[in-house]
């Protein structure tokens, strides 16, 4: 593990949201952050800020040994910023869903970390995700990128204005069924440019899941919060509840009561139709990772 520069202490808790795309890492930062004590960036993901300095690797894989002083010290200082700018919370909350492939890498520029790890049901995962991929939910549009771009490194910002636009162009003018790249990039992403959209998606989520179980075998559990998506969404309140009570900070029940009043489960189980039908090689992608998180024990 890269050794933390100890000459620059943080006087607060980053608060890590560890997350495959579509397993509520948006709703559960959004209930934190309307606590008082926790505060984080006014856009959706700072995955240009983690990857500064390291733009030339290949995927979101990035390795902890590539956690140098200069890449660290820039983390750590966009953290800073985004702390003094939000009234200095006690914790500043972020949640990149690239980070579930490189949580070592996240843990060597913030040994001081604290990780809440959010799990969904796969399939509910297949199901969510591959529309994202063909462009068919929300498309963002300028002010979505614009506030990203407002805390991207500068020199950074033309290498993501044109793979997003390549990206949006290629779905509007029909020259691809979907995306090159949507959400975490892992390692054996190009060598599916082929493959059923399924396939990829079920892969990705794979990924995820099972590159951020390793990593977090490897960290003392005090640090680490683990969640499922689906007791979230069914009891938010006392989940929040539990949440709060391990980081030693005191809500009181309005207060977590406002926090998780837009939270639904209305989307639980909606993966039901991918579970039937998917074919058997690409539903065994699936079936280790849902093991190790008590899905099937629930069959």
């Amino acid at each position: 593990m890269t050794t933390h520069d100890q000459s620059v202490s943080l006087p607060f808790t980053p608060l890590i949201i560890i997350g495959a795309g579509r397993s509520g890492t948006n709703a559960l930062r959004d209930a934190l952050t309307r606590l008082p004590s926790f505060a984080t960036w006014p856009c959706d993901e700072i995955n240009p800020i983690w990857r500064h300095g390291n733009l030339d690797w290949p995927n979101d894989e990035i390795p902890p040994e590539r956690a140098t002083p200069a890449v660290r010290k820039s983390i750590r200082s966009s953290f800073q910023r985004i702390w003094r700018q939000q009234g200095r919370p006690d914790f500043v909350v972020e949640k990149t869903c690239a980070n579930a492939l490189r949580v070592p890498f996240v843990d060597a520029v913030f040994p001081e970390a604290r990780y809440i790890h959010i799990v969904r049901n796969g399939f509910d995962i297949v199901a969510s995700a591959r529309k994202r991929w063909r462009g068919e939910l929300e498309v963002p549009g300028l002010p979505y990128y614009l506030a990203k771009a407002r805390y991207a490194p500068l020199s950074d910002l033309p290498h993501y204005a044109i793979s997003a636009l390549r990206n949006q162009l290629a779905i509007k003018f029909g020259r691809q069924e979907h995306f090159d790249s949507w959400g975490p990039r892992f390692e054996e992403l190009d060598k599916l440019a082929s493959a059923p959209l399924e396939e990829i998606v079920a892969r990705q989520w794979a990924a995820c899941v099972t590159s951020s179980d390793m990593a977090f075998e490897q960290i003392n559990t005090s640090r680490v919060f683990v969640l499922r998506y689906e007791d979230f969404t069914h009891n938010p309140f006392d989940v929040l509840t539990k949440i709060t009570y391990w980081l030693g900070i005191t809500a009181s029940e309005t207060q977590l009561e406002e926090a998780t009043s837009s939270i639904r489960a209305s989307s639980v189980g909606k993966g039901q139709d991918v579970a039937e039908t998917l074919p058997d090689n690409i539903k065994s992608l699936l079936v280790p990772p849902l093991r190790a998180h008590g899905y099937l024990d629930q069959e």
